[in-house]
């Protein structure tokens, strides 16, 4: 694993909870005794106490959460790096959940709260669309990128029915398709295209400028008609389709930016297009999620 450690995480009040990078997994790996210290007003020494005797008895109590943590070197107070029990993301909320503590409430509340908007969204699908739209007015973009932003959530849609369809099946093979359209129009992979924008677990369309969404849905699109066309069948048909479709996008691309005298991918992601500020990493650095 290719890991790099940050500087902190903000989870309450501007206190600060170690973390690693894990750019191979793309998620954070949080150190559990700094948020159990947090939440319980205790010291290093005392929240690592708490920890064990939490973590002995989630593990009692039969709790996979606990069984799949595991260690990563971080620095301490003295500078130098020791070993640490982390946790992930839903590893962390999970273990927050055990805790009972007045500063833990509006986490278990925030929990319980997305728990009934996924039920509602389940009998009202409707909600989730909704729901997004106001998410996204309040990150700060604004109603032109959003309406494209949700285009091209339908256009990803069509692809990936028209892929299994075809036979495709496997998210891993997903993920290496995206990689092909993505490196035919745009010359970079998924992966350097998020290091170009200096993307971490940020989510490489919702950094996109609108120019990107439209070259990028494009290329989906010419993929998803090509492939009905020619009916490919298994993945080396499949990724030649890919290929094609891509290309598609990239013709269009050059085309562009010979009228715009400049080129059409740009470096900028979210913040630098002011759209939006961070809410919770302080040193922020989906692969490409829909």
């Amino acid at each position: 694993m290719n890991k790099e450690t940050k500087k902190s995480i903000i989870l309450f009040e501007e206190r600060h909870v170690r973390n690693v990078w894990d750019e191979e997994e793309e998620k954070y790996w949080l150190s559990i005794v700094d948020v159990v210290a947090i939440l319980t007003d205790n010291d290093y020494q005392t929240a690592r106490k708490y920890w064990n005797k939490l973590s002995q008895r989630l593990r009692e109590e039969g709790n996979e959460t606990v069984t799949n943590c595991h260690q990563l070197k971080l620095p301490a107070s003295d500078g130098k790096n020791y070993l640490t029990d982390v946790a992930d993301t839903e590893q962390i909320l999970r273990i927050i959940q055990s805790i009972p503590s007045k500063k833990a409430e509006p986490f278990k509340m925030w929990l319980a709260k997305l728990g009934r908007e996924r039920i509602d969204e389940m009998v009202d699908p409707e909600q989730a669309i909704d729901r997004a739209v106001e998410h996204y007015r309040k990150l700060g973009y604004n109603d032109e990128w959003i309406n494209e932003r949700l285009k091209s959530k339908v256009v990803r849609k069509e692809l990936t029915d028209e892929w299994n369809r075809s036979g495709i099946t496997d998210e891993k093979d997903f993920g290496i398709l995206t990689n092909i359209i993505t490196k035919e129009w745009s010359g970079k992979t998924v992966k350097e295209y998020k290091n170009f924008k200096n993307l971490k677990k940020e989510n490489l369309r919702d950094n996109m400028t609108a120019n990107e969404i439209a070259l990028n849905s494009l290329a989906e699109t010419a993929t998803t008609s090509i492939s009905k066309e020619k009916n490919p069948k298994g993945f080396l048909q499949n990724a030649d389709v890919a290929k094609r479709g891509g290309n598609v996008a990239r013709v269009a691309r050059e085309q562009l930016e010979k009228e715009l005298g400049k080129p059409v991918i740009s470096s900028q992601n979210a913040k630098d297009m002011t759209y939006i500020e961070s809410l919770l990493i302080d040193n922020d650095g989906d692969g490409d999620n829909d």
